[in-house]
């Protein structure tokens, strides 16, 4: 019906939609054409394809409206014209009748069931089982199962299309056609196949050894069908997944199946086997070859879909294995010039994970020509590709800066030019010898930049690290300029970013003193008070100021309260001979603020886990265990100020953990070598040391990492305690001549406890709209119980203890609990290990001896996980 709606494109502006203007009530009216004695079968087509208009655009009818048309609807049965009967079984399907109305159809359409016509028997089986309930299942399940077996594919297909509906409500049927869908398996059609395997499957998919005798006999060649083995190809991996352990000479089961499988003469099989083998954990060079080899063919291919799934997917591999896709970098450079600009957007994202230093430059050039025929949303993609590559290369800062440079002077939205900007800011952050560079690159865009929030974000952030650089004074003139050429909110920002630097360059005081004083003469009042402000705080109108550091802490220092809520405070302060007390304004963040790339400086940059993704893969002994699920925060495990500083990162894949430690030597004349942590998992039952990366020489003030690498039970979140002790041999080191001894001495020092808990299984992922996130993901998998907390001092204290022990992003604000209040609701999402959505509703009540009662609701898209969090919760 799509095709009828006029899109908006070059073409004739004298198209027009045929339902332009449509009305429910004049289509109601002319629906009493079903009524005519004799019908006409055109007009009815007609008025029926305007109802399933309004019905599929949203427009609802009341009972008695449905009731009407669905009475008038069933006097069309008498008309013998196929097409008009096709149209009313759609008609019927979308009405979806109730029981008692259902009633007025089922012998028709059961008469239809047996008829002559394979056409009307298709399609009275696919209404019949959407509007009957289980009771005329029952009684019609007979003839279900003869059309499954059907000598019509078109019957076959419609009865087993209509047995995968039938499962998710009333399976018991279903499973009884176990003998019948088997049989349909080894069809020769090859709709009638793909659709027997896939209810088959659906039928066996809770029992994980039917499925696997399921593929065993099936992957012995009895698949004809692409589609059916593209499936088949689809259930051989989950197997593979599901396997606890390969077989004793190392092989995969059922890979010989896969690898067969790039040989096959259709092509989507072959791009399935290949997308299978490259998505496998831990997948080895020698088994990523023969896939890697088939995609570099079809990158050469006539067909854009070929070309664009080749590519894809080699996109995909190119981010665990940069490696294993540098042999097809030649073809891949031929289609950056492709018709078609997604393949050549992912080409060259591609390309910039793949290609070597010395290339860069080569590749840059290239791209220049592209980016100008490419739409906003792909060049944001090839920007952060090119932030990532300058953080892989960063002696190629100057090239990559230089070329974002470029591209942010040209037309471009502001996500796209935030995008820019964003990754500027992130490589002045991560590559120290970018910093001026990059400054100077966002100095010369503010001049023209037309977006107000830019501009701010900008003139703060260099207000920040201007001042650090070794000569900040080339930046005042920049900063001045828009205080004399912007609009208000921009010429605010610009002022303090003037303070800021007359705050830390001593020799620049003098010269701000002046600006700010120019700024006293500013139309705008906030212009005017911030200059009066930041010149009585420095000193520049001749009064006293305050101390150094409490100018830097007022001017640098983040404000301990939300601003949000200070806004809101000051709005309903009413004046009165109290003065505005700050301390009243309530503490709590509002929910919702992200820091981000332009914002105040996060905790860690945005590129943070790329950076600990491309440490590890870079390690030999920690390379085969897939891709990165997570990685935390630091946690110190030593106090402030002793002489060796460690804090350690927990990086979490599928099948292990990697503990990194980063080591800091604080004694002058020491240096020390062979530094390990020796690590006791006498308390994590459930975890085996596998591999042991010790660091060859920690000097002093130079930060230096070790790693330790355990394995634990795939899908299961192991958590346990581990004790940790810091081994190493010291050198003295001369201070006069800064050489260390040849001999040294062993010695340990012992380090603070780490845990595995249940939230490191967890990714904190939020959903802007939590109703919708919780009806889509339906309550097939949801789990319900209820749980004791015991005495707590307050509801807020066990709400965020549940928080924090289920490591879940907060929704909509609900982490915040309302003072003296006796019951409280708290939505969480979140992304547990293995990429699965789970959403959770939280009910707490509190009695008057401070008992707190919960009620958790979790819904997932894997029963097990629901499973989890409830266990987590009741452990």
């Amino acid at each position: 019906m799509a095709q009828y709606i006029k899109k908006v494109d070059d073409r004739d502006e004298d198209e027009y939609s045929p339902f332009l203007g449509i009305e429910k009530g004049a289509v109601l009216q002319e629906a009493r054409v079903f009524n005519d004695s004799q019908l006409d079968s055109r007009r009815c087509s007609q008025v029926i394809t305007k109802l399933l208009y309004l019905l599929n655009q949203g427009e609802t009818f009341t009972k008695v409206e449905a009731t009407e048309v669905f009475f008038s609807v069933t006097k069309l049965f008498q008309s013998k014209d196929v097409g008009l009967r096709r149209m009313v079984y759609l008609i019927i399907k979308e009405l979806s009748p109730s029981s008692d109305e259902v009633i007025m159809v089922t012998s028709s359409l059961m008469k239809d069931m047996n008829s002559k016509t394979d056409v009307y028997r298709a399609n009275a089986i696919r209404v019949l089982c959407r509007i009957t309930d289980a009771t005329l299942l029952t009684q019609i399940e007979r003839y279900l199962k003869q059309a499954v077996v059907d000598k019509n594919p078109v019957v076959a297909s419609a009865a087993l299309v209509s047995g995968i509906h039938i499962l998710q409500t009333n399976p018991e049927i279903v499973k009884r056609w176990s003998n019948e869908v088997q049989e349909a398996v080894q069809s020769r059609a090859a709709l009638v196949q793909f659709h027997a395997l896939a209810l088959l499957h659906q039928i066996r998919q809770n029992d994980r050894l039917a499925v696997s005798k399921l593929v065993t006999s099936l992957t012995r060649g009895s698949v004809r069908s692409p589609l059916a083995q593209c499936l088949l190809i689809r259930y051989t991996s989950q197997v593979i997944r599901e396997s606890s352990t390969n077989n004793q000479s190392g092989e995969r089961p059922f890979y010989d199946y896969l690898e067969g499988c790039l040989r096959h003469k259709s092509e989507m099989v072959i791009l399935e086997a290949a997308r299978a083998i490259t998505e496998f954990n831990g997948v080895t060079s020698r088994e990523l070859t023969p896939a890697i080899t088939v995609l570099q063919l079809f990158l050469s291919s006539s067909k854009p879909v070929l070309r664009f799934a080749a590519v894809r997917t080699l996109n995909k591999v190119a981010m665990t294995h940069p490696m294993a896709v540098t042999n097809c970098n030649i073809d891949m450079e031929s289609l950056i010039s492709d018709q078609n600009r997604s393949i050549a957007t992912l080409a060259i994202t591609t390309l910039l994970k793949t290609g070597n230093e010395s290339g860069v430059d080569r590749l840059m050039k290239q791209i220049t020509n592209f980016m100008s025929d490419i739409a906003d949303e792909f060049k944001i993609v090839v920007v952060d590709a090119i932030r990532s590559l300058c953080l892989k290369f960063p002696l190629k800062y100057r090239s990559l800066m230089n070329f974002l440079s470029n591209i942010l002077r040209e037309e471009g939205g502001f996500e796209y030019k935030k995008a820019i900007v964003d990754s500027i800011v992130i490589l002045i952050r991560d590559i120290p010898d970018a910093k001026e560079i990059g400054l100077l690159h966002l100095c010369e865009f503010i001049e023209d930049c037309e977006f107000t929030y830019l501009s701010t974000q900008i003139l703060h952030f260099l207000g920040v690290e201007g001042p650090k650089t070794a000569d900040p004074s080339k930046y005042i003139r920049y900063i001045y300029n828009r205080v004399i050429l912007e609009n208000a909110t921009v010429r605010a920002s610009a002022v303090s970013t003037l303070a800021k630097f007359g705050a830390v360059v001593d020799s620049l005081k003098p010269r701000v003193f002046v600006l700010l004083r120019r700024c006293l003469y500013d139309i705008d009042d906030e212009v005017r008070d911030r200059a009066t402000l930041y010149l009585n705080t420095l000193g520049g109108d001749g009064s006293v100021v305050e101390t150094d550091k409490d100018v830097k802490d007022f001017l640098f220092g983040s404000l301990d309260i939300p601003l949000v809520n200070l806004e809101t405070s000051l709005k309903n302060y009413e004046p009165t001979e109290e003065p505005f007390d700050i301390n009243s304004v309530e503490n709590i963040p509002a929910a919702g603020n992200k820091p981000t790339a332009l914002g105040a400086q996060p905790p860690a940059p945005a590129s943070t886990v790329d950076t600990y993704e491309n440490l590890l893969s870079s390690i030999p002994e920690f390379s085969t265990f897939g891709n990165l699920f997570k990685s935390s925060a630091p946690v110190e495990l030593t106090e402030a100020e002793t002489e060796y500083a460690v804090n350690v990162v927990k990086h979490i894949f599928d099948k292990h953990v990697v503990f990194q430690y980063n080591c800091t030597n604080t004694i002058p004349e020491q240096l020390l070598e062979n530094v390990v942590v020796v690590v006791d998992a006498s308390e994590a039952e459930e975890f085996a040391e596998l591999a042991t990366k010790p660091l060859n020489s920690l000097p002093y003030g130079a930060p230096g990492q070790t790693f330790v690498a355990f394995e634990k039970p795939e899908g299961v979140p192991a958590v346990g305690r581990f004790s940790n002790v810091l081994k190493f041999l010291v050198k003295e080191v001369d201070p006069s001549s800064g050489y260390a001894e040849e001999d040294g001495v062993e010695d340990e020092y012992q380090l603070e406890d780490s845990e595995i808990v249940a939230a490191d299984y967890m990714l904190k992922v939020g959903v802007s709209n939590f109703r919708n996130a919780w009806e889509s993901l339906g309550p097939e998998f949801e789990r319900v119980d209820e749980y004791g907390l015991g005495p707590r001092e307050s509801l807020s204290e066990a709400v965020n203890a549940v928080i924090n022990l289920l490591g879940m992003q907060p929704c909509e604000g609900t982490e915040v609990v309302a003072a003296n209040s006796r019951s409280h609701s708290c939505l969480l999402s979140g992304v547990y290990i293995g990429n699965v959505k789970v959403l959770v509703r939280l009910s707490f009540g509190v009695d008057s001896s401070k008992e707190v009662a919960m009620k958790l609701a979790v819904r997932s898209e894997d029963e097990s996980v629901s499973d989890v969090i409830h266990d987590v919760v009741a452990n």
